[in-house]
């Protein structure tokens, strides 16, 4: 697999040289200072290889290019946004990108009630705590009809949280809940968001997901012209939120919008951490049927803390957790195999260690939530390791 690592730009507390040292072959980032809507122009593309290449690496992956809540519900300046989404792509072809990762979860981004959750042995990790979830969701926000949503014993569990709740501890909540995509400054204030919901009453899964074929529709031709891949994020966590319907929860959710786009630039960003939170979804099964369709894979683990789903869970360490990173790696290595003998060019699948738990020096760095660096490094590590074990030739995998 080729390694690579996030960055969020200049403000990024860990640097491309620190990514370099910890072993990241190449780099994911984006313009986040760019308006949602607005397009990208090749010069802030080129400024922003051109940090990158100041640190020792090459810019290689984007992650990712916002898609508008406008586009998302289609209303207002939709087509305008799409026409901007388009012109990024002919930018970034023109540098010499060509993979593009974007996910189409409606008004929030990945969910956490905790950023910095201290684990027993002293580390910190992102957090979503159910109970608390559903506090916020009752009696802070306050949404309509919102009790329906969840059992009875549930939603008196939740009351009983919120009536012993510091006032500092709910303005965390509502801080954490109401970010915005990671690195960029977008964030939702409780009647911002409160405005935000209201935009998709009337929109289900079926809705949202024929929207998210239109766009597809749009914007997967031109990158086929443009020899370019396209690869979905799935929904964090995997399970409808404060009323928003989510349509990538599932091996199934992926199929369908791949079948109603068949074309080689509409792809998945395999997200483990993501898919990983809901007990039904078998992943490395999922590889291996996916496989041909992944353009990206987004490698971490998570310890659901409660049966079923809905459910509370931690991003645990790369190698422990509930997902079985080994048989995910080893099904992604047979399948970078299987490209290879058909003569592919991208027989070589970008990942990143993705998230990692804050140790060490990372206590201290205050770097972005889910991206120290140590923690990624330590992550990396783990992660070449079982894939140079996996590709050695006395293991058959080579």
């Amino acid at each position: 697999m080729r390694h690579i690592w996030r960055w969020f730009g200049p403000i990024d507390k860990v640097s491309v040289r620190d990514a370099a040292q910890a072993g990241a072959e190449g780099i994911v980032s984006a313009l986040h200072h760019v308006p949602t809507g607005t397009a990208w122009t090749f010069e802030e593309i080129r400024k922003r290889q051109d940090e990158v290449r100041a640190g020792g690496l090459e810019w290689e992956l984007v992650e990712s290019i916002p898609v508008s809540e406008s586009i998302k519900t289609m209303t207002g300046d939709w087509k305008a946004h799409v026409e901007a989404w388009k012109e990024s792509l002919r930018q970034l072809a023109k540098a010499g990108i060509s993979t593009v990762c974007y996910n189409f979860m409606p008004v929030l981004d990945w969910t956490r009630t905790d950023l910095r959750w201290e684990t027993p042995s002293g580390a910190r990790a992102m957090r979503f705590d159910l109970v608390d979830f559903v506090a916020f969701d009752l009696h802070v926000l306050q949404r309509w009809n919102a009790t329906q949503d969840y059992p009875q014993d549930l939603v008196e569990t939740a009351t009983k949280r919120f009536a012993e709740m510091t006032g500092d501890k709910i303005a965390m909540l509502s801080r954490n809940i109401g970010a915005g995509l990671p690195g960029s400054a977008d964030g939702y204030s409780i009647d911002e968001l409160r405005t935000a919901l209201a935009r998709y009453e009337g929109i289900g899964v079926e809705k949202l997901r024929n929207n998210l074929i239109d766009f597809l529709s749009e914007v997967v031709p031109v990158a086929d012209e443009l020899d370019m891949r396209l690869c979905a994020h799935g929904d964090d966590p995997p399970w409808p939120l404060l009323g928003l319907p989510r349509i990538l929860s599932t091996e199934q959710d992926y199929v369908t919008v791949l079948d109603a786009v068949d074309r080689p630039a509409n792809g998945v960003t395999f997200c483990t951490g993501s898919l990983g939170v809901r007990p039904d979804n078998d992943l490395p099964a999922m590889v291996r049927r996916l496989a041909p369709r992944i353009h990206f894979a987004h490698l971490r683990n998570v310890r659901r803390e409660t049966p079923g789903f809905p459910c509370s869970f931690f991003e645990d360490q790369h190698l422990d957790g509930n997902t079985d990173m080994i048989a995910v790696i080893a099904a992604l290595v047979a399948e970078e195999r299987r490209r290879k003998a058909e003569g592919r060019r991208d027989d070589s699948i970008f990942m990143r260690p993705d998230h990692g738990q804050e140790i060490l020096e990372d206590l201290t760095r205050g770097a972005q939530p889910g991206y120290p660096a140590i923690g990624r490094l330590k992550g990396l590590a783990e992660l070449r390791g079982i894939e140079q074990t996996l590709t050695h030739p006395a293991y058959g995998l080579a």
